[in-house]
């Protein structure tokens, strides 16, 4: 492995960066949606780079465990391309900017299952 620490890794570095624009951008949605889609846009966004952080926290060097929290950080990934979408079609997001974060996440998705890919060989 080529790494040490997830600090390490592009897709935690990517998915982190990700996560605060989407932080950033969701600030302009409207006040009622502050507790439903922004909150779920929010965690869903953060809930990738953390498992890879806990992940390789409590893997103890075990790679069935790390590739556990990688699988649980797709599922987020997946999610938070949901709830972009919501965005887009409730025009909270613009199309452009939306295709701009279902791009990245969807890279992002391709990212964690060639790292899990790479693990287990």
């Amino acid at each position: 492995m080529g790494w040490k620490s997830y600090e390490d890794l592009d897709v935690y570095q990517k998915s982190y960066k990700l996560a605060l624009d989407i932080h950033k951008a969701s600030a302009d949605f409207p006040k009622e949606e502050q507790y439903s889609l922004t909150s779920q846009l929010r965690r869903s966004s953060k809930s990738i780079c953390a498992n890879i952080v806990e992940g390789q926290a409590k893997s103890a060097k075990s790679v069935p465990e790390f590739c556990r929290f990688l699988n649980i950080a797709v599922g987020s990934a997946e999610e938070t391309r949901l709830w972009i979408r919501f965005c887009k079609d409730l025009e909270f997001l613009d199309g452009a900017e939306s295709k701009k974060y279902d791009d990245n996440y969807l890279e992002i998705v391709k990212m964690l299952r060639g790292l899990m890919k790479s693990l287990r060989s």
